[in-house]
């Protein structure tokens, strides 16, 4: 059992400064996992992020959430870097859900990007007031005194004073502006850019890590839901006797639905209340009596695939328009065309949505892994109908996100049924409760036409893509992508095409969509650099060959200047341009590294795709075999990615090898249907990843780049589908346009 306890100073280190109370620690078993929540007074901490205790050590808190990526990692490196701290006595603590900690939203690869300065002027802000305070104490002047691995040094005499010896004086000094502030030489760091490991390593190889499944409160019940199978459907009645009369239950209760679109407010259902997890779910299908369908009921995936492919042959919405593509189709002496297709994909993490809630005298606190802590805050406190001051989140490590962790409707559940109960409660998803009521990838249809000319060059490019829109799972009517979707492989097309209209068809939605890792960039990437690869052999050229013609000479696209609705990732395109001399660089780099134009055996192909992405470029190579059958093995993958300045290269490493496997599930395996409104696959036996015998030997570049930083966690997804895709073509000729591959196709 966990008991919440408040520790002394001497036993748990304090963060942040401006806030009363201790830090409240937890211990699961003998796993300590502690929150940032309040300093004491004789804790040096001039801001948020970090603070330093007497004795020298250094406290960092984590505001993001970590989920494999490493940010718990990457983010206290470029502050203890900057503050000149030793590694190996600093401590990270994760934040709570908080604004005054800036964005925490751990969602749209945007962490370093977003924070790498702020952690920086963190650093700097306090090796200043250090240096300052030991220069008061000396009477000598600042700018002899550096610091320098913990401590800070007087250059002239080398006296030196350990930081834990100034933190009383380094307290009483104003906090430097920021136009005071000095940073480090780039060739004076320490640890960005060097491959550190992670904070958690040790806990989690050795099974002491702390994530959401894992908390444990005195006097907690178990809940586990039983959900309408169609969104929008709500309970009609049921019937609590037979669930009641099994052992370990003891109560059913009923949370009420919300009509779409739901946002991250429950679905509703019934809720059955026991002592353990395993009598709170075996119960559910005892509970359940009768439930509503609309106004989904008729949704099939299968028929609506054909809605929006037809949709995706009529003219929408332009998005980006240059030239006159009808006349240059026209005129082509070669017409191509082709139509892509993407299904819906659930997130599968491998731990499922769970939450711990306790809700007393009207205040409620939460455990959980969340990708959105401040976001769970909200939603709970709407729930409940509370102020946002009377939530607290505890963020737990994560087993995985995808996107699906940044959806707090699984920590509102929690809320609701602790209040209802008046004891904490823990709600646990259940492998088929995840699959089934996800906040699912966007099914989306293209259709790309171009034009040739006699030389084989691409004289128009037209693409229409069709796809339910995220904002419709929170607002109602919105049948349209949104400028944000577009940008992710429509509008942002970098290809030097004098002629070149992009259009978006509306769709209507039936289930709630969400972010999923790369989001809109997946089908996108697969339809344009599929398309490349197409065009390459209309052409009767080398696809690297032809990518570097399409890519054209060394450029920075202007969107806006075309009249482009382009928001760029929210990132300024003056600091992220879309530059296709770092596009054309990975393309040769891991062209190179591949062995591109080495002579295959039979029924074995390479393939490639390059795409931006998250301000990221990556290119993919994959080599694949394909046996008598259709079946699909990749024996290697080479990537190359430029992500701008890189602060852990092992982490960057680790997310470009975990989107390899990513992108091979959703190309070969992973695939959700819908009939009458229900979710067909259930759990791992019927919506399928990649196991263990189709994981590649995949090899990563990282180019050395002092571009800004750009996104990590996702760019790596998008181009594999396509380079696999290309690369089936290469091995056997034939096309794949529609996801995910049918072996039968393939066959010999």
């Amino acid at each position: 059992m966990m008991t919440p306890e408040n520790f002394s100073r001497r036993d748990l280190l304090k963060t942040v400064a401006g806030l009363s109370g201790l830090v409240l620690g937890f211990h699961v078993g003998l796993r300590p996992f502690s929150f940032a929540s309040a300093a004491t007074t004789e804790t040096f901490a001039p801001n948020v992020y970090l603070s330093i205790e007497e004795n020298g050590d250094v406290t960092i808190v984590a505001h993001r959430s970590e989920m494999g990526t490493g940010i718990r990692t990457g983010l206290p490196m470029v502050l203890a870097d900057e503050l000149e701290a030793d590694w190996s006595r600093v401590k990270v603590v994760q934040a709570q859900g908080d604004p005054k900690y800036g964005d925490q939203n751990t969602d749209g690869s945007r962490s370093v990007r977003q924070f790498y300065q702020p952690m920086r002027v963190a650093g700097a802000t306090a090796r200043q007031m250090l240096e300052t305070a030991a220069a008061k104490i000396w009477d000598a002047p600042v700018q002899e005194c550096r610091a320098q691995n913990h401590a800070v040094v007087h250059s002239p005499t080398g006296r030196k004073l350990a930081f834990g010896g100034l933190v009383r004086v380094a307290e009483t000094l104003p906090v430097p502006a920021a136009g005071e502030l000095r940073f480090k030489d780039p060739k004076q760091r320490r640890y960005v850019g060097k491959p550190l490991p992670i904070v958690d390593l040790k806990d989690i190889v050795r099974g002491a890590a702390v994530f959401g499944i894992d908390i444990v409160l005195p006097g907690m019940k178990y809940a586990s839901i039983e959900r309408c199978p169609v969104y929008g459907g709500k309970v009609k009645s049921f019937d609590a006797k037979d669930a009641l009369a099994m052992p370990g239950v003891e109560r059913v209760v009923e949370i009420p639905a919300t009509a779409p679109p739901s946002g991250f407010l429950p679905l509703g259902g019934v809720a059955v209340i026991a002592s353990n997890t395993w009598a709170a779910q075996q119960a559910p299908a005892e509970a359940q009596d009768r439930l509503g369908f609309r106004p989904n009921g008729s949704h099939d995936s299968d028929a609506y695939r054909a809605e929006l492919e037809a949709t995706a042959r009529q003219s929408g919405h332009v998005a980006r328009r240059q030239g006159d593509v009808d006349s240059a189709l026209r005129s082509a002496a070669k017409r191509v065309e082709a139509d892509y297709f993407v299904p819906y994909y659930a997130h599968a993490p491998m731990e499922v949505p769970v939450a711990v809630a306790r809700v007393v005298d009207g205040k409620c606190e939460t455990w959980c892994p969340t990708q959105n802590p401040q976001g769970a805050r909200t939603t709970v406190a709407q729930a409940l109908g509370v102020g946002e001051a009377d939530v607290t989140v505890n963020v737990t490590l994560l087993g995985g996100g995808f996107g699906r962790k940044s959806k707090p409707d699984y920590v509102a559940e929690a809320a609701l049924l602790s209040k209802m109960v008046g004891a904490p409660i823990k709600v646990t998803w259940t492998r088929e409760d995840e699959i089934k009521h996800d906040y699912y990838h966007a099914i989306a249809a293209q259709h790309l036409e171009a034009g040739l000319d006699a030389d084989g060059a691409t004289t128009a490019w037209l693409h229409r893509t069709v796809f339910p829109a995220i904002e419709s799972t929170f607002q109602p009517d919105v049948t349209y992508g949104s400028a944000g979707e577009l940008q992710q492989g429509v509008t942002d097309m970098p290809y030097d095409i004098a002629n070149v209209r992009c259009e978006n068809g509306p769709a209507a939605n039936h289930v709630r969509i969400g972010w999923y890792r790369s989001v809109y960039n997946i089908p996108h990437a697969f339809a344009v650099c599929s398309f490349a690869d197409e065009l390459a052999a209309a052409a009767g050229a080398d696809p690297v060959d032809y990518l570097r013609r399409l890519l054209g000479a060394p450029r920075k696209i202007d969107l806006k200047a075309i009249g482009v609705d382009y928001p760029n990732y929210g990132a300024s395109i003056d600091d992220y341009p879309i530059d296709t001399a770092r596009m054309r660089a990975v393309l040769d780099i891991a062209a190179k590294a591949s062995g591109w134009g080495g002579k295959l055996p039979a029924r074995r192909g390479r393939g490639i795709a390059v795409h931006r992405s998250f301000l990221t470029y990556v290119a993919v190579v994959i080599e694949v075999a394909v046996d008598d059958q259709g079946q699909v093995s990749v024996p290697r993958v080479d990537m190359a990615v430029d992500c701008g300045l890189v602060v852990n290269p092992d982490r960057v490493r680790a997310q470009m090898e975990g989107a390899v496997i990513m992108g091979l599930s959703n190309t070969l395996y992973s695939n959700i249907s819908i009939k009458r409104g229900e979710i067909q696959q259930s759990n791992f036996t019927d919506y399928l990843v990649a196991r263990t015998d189709i994981t590649p030997e995949t090899h990563v570049t990282i180019v050395d780049s002092q571009a800004p930083p750009g996104g990590v966690g996702e760019p790596g997804v998008p181009p594999v589908a396509p380079a696999l895709c290309n690369a089936i073509f290469a091995a056997t000729g034939k096309r794949i346009r529609a996801l995910t591959i049918d072996p039968h196709l393939l066959r010999a």
